[in-house]
């Protein structure tokens, strides 16, 4: 029965790598600074906008130069600033409440990726105020145009700027599914690296590594283009030449800077190649205990490249070459070990652990069907796996001391 899963599966990918080149991707347009949004948003007719953040960001200051720009641009606005790491159905309703009470016309998410998948999802309720989030999960659910989305990141790893996607928690269902439509597309995004030099150095790490997980699960899947290849391949150089850096020195403006691009062309690679098993487990991770997914991307990035084998050498080799931890002369199971144990070492230079605490035992096989459900047939993982087969990697990454 899983051979014609697996073909099935494999029909499925060929089909979306054929359609590649003719789907909408596009990229949003750069704006230095938050300085520069107002005039911009003015030639947009924008007049009220909501703003979509987390109470940390509001309390340091950060949405301080939004609010000067949107105030000499006569621009109004409204404060959404509840979000929580995985934004839930509950926050985007609320969210959206407020943006229909006080007539706003466009969405600027400042934060990290929940912001942005908050926000994301906003504006896809804007567009379809009949239809509820579950009814548009999963691939091109979203056809209607959704007002202006601004993002404005303030860490250096979701991507969520340039992508697609926006992944929202069902807290009720304890589920967490990904909403993937080209409207979602953030029509302008802000990079300014003065902006995360206040991120602590926990965030610092588990965002950056988020990034490289992008970075590699794009690159060994089998949807790749020449274009996101080579965008894997430097968002990998980037990370493991700057991570260590910007987590020791927040303030280094070099190293904030090339995580914010490592972060930028890892997310539009990924946009276009998709992501794998790690992602699926991560997510999972996220919808059932509140697992950060950052940190849950770190965690669980080195067992599943583990368990791809030698499926996924090759690729991991030439990884291992962009990111330095490797010669071109080692073999390809030589260099797929050592870009693998570099991962490790990275996650545990930054106090990244090397298990995930809380999960449940009895949970690991709903766990494993979810991401199994989530990955196949949509993500051209190097490998496919079984639910099963996935429970194993649950157990492993799982930390099961008292």
């Amino acid at each position: 029965m899983f051979f014609l899963k697996k073909a099935y599966c494999r029909i499925f990918q060929l089909g979306f790598r054929a359609a590649l080149p003719f789907l909408p991707y596009r990229e949003p347009e750069i704006i230095g600074s938050c300085a520069e949004l107002g005039p911009v948003l003015v030639n947009k007719q924008a007049r009220q906008v909501l703003v979509v953040t987390d109470t940390g960001i509001v309390q340091n200051g950060l949405t301080a130069p939004l609010v000067e720009s949107l105030d000499k641009a006569g621009i109004g606005y409204a404060l959404y600033s509840k979000v929580q790491p995985n934004p839930t159905v509950d926050q985007v309703e609320e969210a959206l409440a407020l943006y229909l009470e006080t007539a706003c016309d466009a969405v600027i998410a400042i934060g990290g990726g929940s912001s942005m998948d908050c926000a994301k999802a906003v504006a896809a309720r804007v567009a379809y105020p009949n239809k509820s989030l579950a009814r548009m999960k999963g691939v091109l659910r979203v056809l209607r145009r959704t007002p202006t989305i601004v993002a404005i990141p303030t860490t250096a790893g979701t991507g969520s700027e340039v992508t697609l996607a926006a992944v929202i928690t069902d807290a009720r269902e304890h589920h967490k599914y990904a909403i993937m439509s080209f409207p979602l597309i953030p029509d302008y995004a802000v990079l300014d690296a003065q902006l995360t030099y206040s991120l602590p150095a926990h965030l610092t790490s588990t965002t950056g590594m988020d990034a490289l997980t992008h970075a590699v699960e794009a690159y060994i899947g089998r949807s790749t283009t020449k274009q996101t290849r080579q965008l894997a391949l430097e968002a990998t150089s980037l990370v493991f030449a700057n991570i260590e850096r910007a987590y020791a020195k927040g303030d280094d403006h070099q190293a904030r800077e090339n995580m914010l691009h490592a972060a930028y062309k890892a997310g539009i690679a990924f946009s276009m190649s998709y992501v794998g098993y790690i992602h699926a487990i991560a997510h999972s991770l996220g919808g059932q205990y509140g697992t950060p997914h950052g940190l849950a991307n770190a965690v669980v990035m080195p067992y599943v490249l583990e368990a791809y084998g030698k499926s996924a050498h090759k690729k991991l080799h030439k990884l291992g070459v962009a990111a330095g931890v490797c010669r071109a002369e080692d073999s390809d199971a030589e260099g797929a070990a050592r870009f693998i144990k570099a991962i490790k070492q990275l996650n545990a230079n930054m106090g990244i652990p090397s298990e995930i605490k809380g999960i449940d035992t009895a949970d690991i096989e709903h766990l494993s069907r979810i991401a199994e459900r989530e990955a196949n047939p949509l993500y051209p993982v190097p490998k496919l796996m079984t639910a099963p087969e996935l429970a194993e990697l649950y157990q492993q990454v799982a930390d099961w001391s008292k």
